[in-house]
């Protein structure tokens, strides 16, 4: 892939990874945790202040590691030099490193989790050689020792953080060991070793998906850089084994649907397997088949600009972030066009990239943020952006928690409202409710280009209406036709309309300049070129929005929304976005 990647490579063979026909897609119950999950929870975490598990963290502490693994991701230099100044920069917020206290960082658990993980080291690092920011590294580190060391509490000694934090000490020892204070360092080596013995039993504690996953990865570098680890290196293996296969789906998706996250997975597995090969050992097949399967479904939500398409709450990483994780995890492929189970489906033809969101949203045991997104799309004209979805706070800035709500909703992405309802419950906790539970999909390629046609039930129990999109994008990607049909299912319904809108968000500096007729608009974007947008079955009109960049930051928009009444019969709107110049 380019660093832009603009074009997906022709299809070869059929091995294109696309399905055609029919396909119902089932979201699997709640599958929200247990009332017995959660106290067995609770009472493993109550657990750390016994005398038992003191005891279990007792045990000798190695002299030295057995090799530096190189972290094969580098970090930001941007906020490494504000390091070196005295200030860890995350997500928009500051921690002073003059007044750190571990203990009352004062930050969001997002920057607190960065700071406990150790993760800043990679920026560190990648402003400064070993002889210049390992003093800050080591004084850091010293006043986590003192804070945590002995004081096994959250969030420092939670299971996914101890796996990360371990992948970063070994990564960055350098930084961290290279004091001739032989206290210090046997703290250091001690520490280590007492948060390996903690994830021996506690990384299956982690909440499903990514955090445990992250906790066996811990498992797996302790018993390859820790003397006589072959027992824990099995034993980190078959867990992470067991975490991959709850994770992940058959097409490499994860299994909360975040792209965000997806990239996470990706570059932590690129970690781990640069220990093995420090250590010399080829990396074990179920991280290479982990990562084989993983970097497709990636590369299959990217846009035009390599950036990332905005989905279940995550930002539109950049390409620079996406195509170093790609390198590290050296598989080379083609986007995954269609992921059946994950929920994505690409369609790409000449310069045009559009990326549609057709399975229902996560359960709520891996939602963590997800959003009413089912059929919503993004689409690309090479590197710009034309139609987006507002996007979300994962991997970018700290935003007030009601525009973060906000963001969540189905009207923040483009897809079609009814009554300006979402098509899945987001309750006041978080948690998502009811809602979309059945996906149909009907995908078809031909010489005329792709096809897709899906439709949820998300609206039925309150409405009586199925929503169902059609997607056809032509061969030569200059023209992109829609149609969105609300479908009478369910109970009856009684006589008066009910209120819709399709809403098409656009990307930041797209011109709209409507029609006469008022049932279209021209589409001017910021390198020139123009696009040209009808509509019939509502009345047109542009309204402010907003999306959230690369960076985090939100930016004033424009979204085109085709409004409307459905009678008990249903409606249908026919939309058409065509190439102008």
């Amino acid at each position: 892939m380019s660093r832009a990647g603009p074009v997906d490579p022709p299809a070869i063979d059929g091995q294109d990874g696309i399905e055609p026909g029919k396909r119902l897609i089932r979201v699997a119950g709640d599958q929200g945790l247990s009332l017995a999950e959660r106290l067995a929870n609770r009472l493993h975490k109550l657990a750390w202040r016994t005398p038992l598990h003191a005891l279990r963290l007792r045990g000798r502490y190695p002299l030295k590691l057995l090799a530096v693994p190189a972290d094969p991701i580098a970090g930001d230099a941007v906020r490494g030099q504000a390091i070196l100044g005295g200030r860890i920069e995350y997500g928009g917020e500051v921690v002073d490193l003059a007044q750190l206290d571990f203990s009352a960082l004062g930050v969001s658990a997002e920057c607190a989790d960065h700071v406990h993980s150790f993760a800043w080291l990679r920026d560190l690092a990648a402003a400064a050689p070993r002889e210049r920011g390992a003093p800050i590294a080591e004084q850091v580190l010293k006043q986590w020792i003192a804070a945590f060391g002995n004081h096994v509490a959250e969030p420092a000694w939670r299971a996914d953080l101890w796996g990360r934090r371990i992948l970063y000490w070994a990564a960055y020892a350098p930084f961290i060991l290279s004091s001739g204070d032989l206290v210090y360092r046997s703290a250091v080596l001690n520490g280590l070793a007492r948060g390996a013995r903690h994830l021996d039993r506690g990384a299956d504690k982690a909440p499903q998906g990514l955090p445990r996953i992250a906790a066996w990865c811990g498992v797996v570098a302790a018993g390859l850089l820790v003397p006589g680890g072959d027992q824990r290196l099995a034993h980190g293996e078959a867990g992470l084994a067991r975490a991959l296969a709850q994770a992940l789906y058959a097409d490499g998706g994860l299994a909360n649907r975040s792209a965000v996250a997806q990239l996470e997975l990706v570059e932590l597995l690129s970690q781990l397997r640069s220990i093995y090969l420090a250590r010399r050992r080829d990396p074990s097949p179920l991280i290479e088949d982990a990562l084989a399967r993983a970097v497709p479904a990636l590369l299959g939500v990217i846009m035009g600009d390599g950036g990332l398409s905005s989905w279940q709450g995550g930002t539109p990483v950049s390409a620079e972030r996406i195509q170093a994780a790609i390198e590290a995890s050296t598989v080379r492929a083609r986007p995954l066009r269609q992921a059946r189970d994950w929920g994505y489906q690409r369609l790409s033809c000449g310069q045009t990239v559009v990326v549609v969101d057709a399975a229902p949203p996560p359960v709520s045991r891996v939602a963590q943020g997800g959003c009413a997104s089912t059929l919503a799309f993004e689409l690309s004209d090479g590197p710009q952006r034309l139609v987006v979805n507002c996007g979300g706070t994962r991997g970018g800035l700290r935003l007030p928690p009601s525009l973060t709500e906000a963001l969540r909703s189905t009207a923040a992405h483009s897809t079609l409202v009814i009554a300006d309802s979402n098509s899945t419950a987001i309750h006041a906790d978080g948690s998502l409710g009811r809602g979309v539970g059945e996906v149909e999909l009907d995908r078809q390629e031909s010489d005329a280009g792709s096809r897709v046609e899906a439709s949820h039930d998300g609206y039925v129990r309150r409405f009586g209406f199925v929503h169902q999109r059609q997607l056809a994008l032509a061969a030569d990607g200059r023209e992109l036709r829609g149609e969105d049909v609300l479908l009478p299912a369910g109970r009856r319904r009684r006589g008066g309309g009910t209120g819709f809108a399709v809403r098409f968000h656009l990307a930041p500096g797209v011109e709209v300049t409507p029609t006469a007729d008022g049932l279209g608009a021209l589409l001017r974007l910021g390198d020139g070129r123009a696009w040209q947008f009808r509509c019939r079955g509502g009345t047109l009109t542009a309204e402010e929005s907003l999306w959230i960049d690369p960076a985090g930051h939100p930016r004033e928009a424009v979204q085109l929304v085709v409004e409307g009444q459905a009678a008990s019969g249903g409606s249908t709107v026919s939309w058409l976005f065509k190439r102008a110049s």
